[in-house]
């Protein structure tokens, strides 16, 4: 088969990855892509993952079998049902499902009808009435953009005064234009977090294993919140039971009640969750694959990705099979100044890892010398580096062996990732 993966970062380097490791793909092209992934003899086509109408006519004109969404923006403009309506089989959720993930107050409202445990929460429109409940409740207290925001419209506010401030970054500063239209105020949950991503069709779905992101920028979770500085899989400290506890309380009635509204779901449902003392809990929706918990969690998997994903868009039981022992780990390679002011354009080394030994770099945020033909880092988030090990401190060592003897000017990344699996 062949596929086109619509994205540009890591996240879709990994999917490109692990459908070329199957037998049923024998080619991959991603649009637009990034040089990084272009260097790992992937295809790509420099096609923006907002023209609908190019990418269309790219998949008839090169006849590829289907399409697989990675990044969340299309999906809310509805790229799925434009690729339908076009007769192209596309593996994500349509414009309908896929508010799950761009309306906080819509998974909100899903959650309350159909039993789902998450925060409690209210909604606002304007900035005075939502001070007013901050300065009723207190903190800690949650502050969400209602929209989408990249990962960074989240703000986990210790005190009243960075509530307050993030709702004047919201209603006032307009930091996320339209998408700080609305804000969803919650609850302060404790507990540790942990993703569950699932594939889904209608009211069927099969988990994946699960793993642990780190949002914050800097060690010890410190920083302001990005959109991940690193993932592992497994995550050894949430039981079973836990897991269990959510696909039977949290991802089940979800996926059927948007069955039932008339809104069903196909491609991947990400549930992040936080393991509290009464249970697991909601704390988002996304409607497609975590990044970069995507880069820890493709790689665990043993059986033919393509193939799943194709028995899944005709209407058929798919397989997936699961490294069922060791850690996969990975740690991001950021620009200065993220999540904030940038400093970019700095040449990024050749970075060593051994494909033998499941090692790998998923690149993101990286553009052309056109001189040189050197990596150059272009945004935030620059590339994942991806390893294997026995256990968490193998794979932590075997990780940050290959970082620290890195030459990385201008770019930091966490030293960190995966230690609160070894507390």
């Amino acid at each position: 088969m062949k596929v086109l993966v619509v994205g540009s970062g890591a996240r879709e380097h990994a999917i490109a990855h692990a459908l070329l490791k199957g037998e049923s793909v024998e080619e991959v092209t991603v649009a637009p892509g990034n040089p990084g992934i272009a260097a790992d003899g992937i295809q790509t086509a420099n096609i923006s993952q907002s023209d609908h109408d190019a990418l269309i006519k790219f998949v008839k004109d090169n006849n590829y079998d289907f399409a697989f969404i990675g990044p969340e923006v299309p999906l809310m403009n509805g790229i799925v049902d434009n690729f339908e309506a076009h007769g192209i089989a596309a593996f994500g959720p349509n414009k309908a499902a896929a508010q799950i993930e761009g309306s906080k107050d819509f998974a909100k409202k899903l959650m309350a009808r159909h039993n789902v445990p998450t925060a409690s929460y209210k909604t606002f429109d304007a900035l005075e009435p939502a001070r007013a409940y901050v300065l009723e409740h207190g903190a800690p207290i949650v502050i969400k953009a209602d929209g989408l925001a990249a990962g960074k419209g989240v703000t986990v506010a210790m005190d009243e005064q960075t509530a307050v401030d993030a709702l004047d970054d919201i209603f006032v500063d307009h930091r996320f234009g339209q998408a700080g239209a609305k804000v969803v105020i919650e609850e302060f949950l404790q507990g540790q977090e942990f993703s569950l991503m699932s594939f889904v069709s209608g009211t069927d779905f099969w988990v994946m294993p699960i793993s642990q992101d780190h949002k914050r920028a800097y060690d010890g979770d410190k920083g302001p919140n990005t959109g991940g500085m690193g993932a592992y899989s497994p995550v050894p400290q949430i039981s079973d039971e836990t897991v269990q506890r959510a696909i039977d309380e949290i991802v089940r009635p979800t996926v059927e009640g948007l069955a039932k509204e008339g809104t069903p779901f196909t491609g991947v449902l990400y549930a992040g969750l936080i393991d509290t003392a009464t249970g697991p809990k909601v704390i988002e929706f996304n409607a497609r694959f975590g990044d970069p918990e995507t880069e820890v969690v493709l790689p665990r998997l043993t059986s033919d990705f393509g193939a799943a994903i194709w028995d899944i868009l005709q209407h058929k039981n798919p397989t997936f099979t699961w490294k069922d022992s060791g850690v996969t780990l990975g740690v991001i390679i950021a620009s200065e100044g993220y999540p904030g002011t940038l400093v970019t354009g700095t040449p990024l080394p050749q970075i060593p890892v051994d494909e033998n030994q499941g090692q790998h770099v998923y690149y993101a945020g990286v553009k052309s010398d056109e001189e040189s033909g050197k990596l150059l880092t272009s945004s935030g988030r620059v590339a994942l580096v991806q390893v294997h090990g026995d256990d968490v401190k193998d794979a932590q060592n075997n990780v940050y062996s290959i970082l620290n003897k890195l030459n990385l000017p201008h770019m930091f990344f966490r030293h960190d990732i995966a230690s609160k699996a070894l507390k």
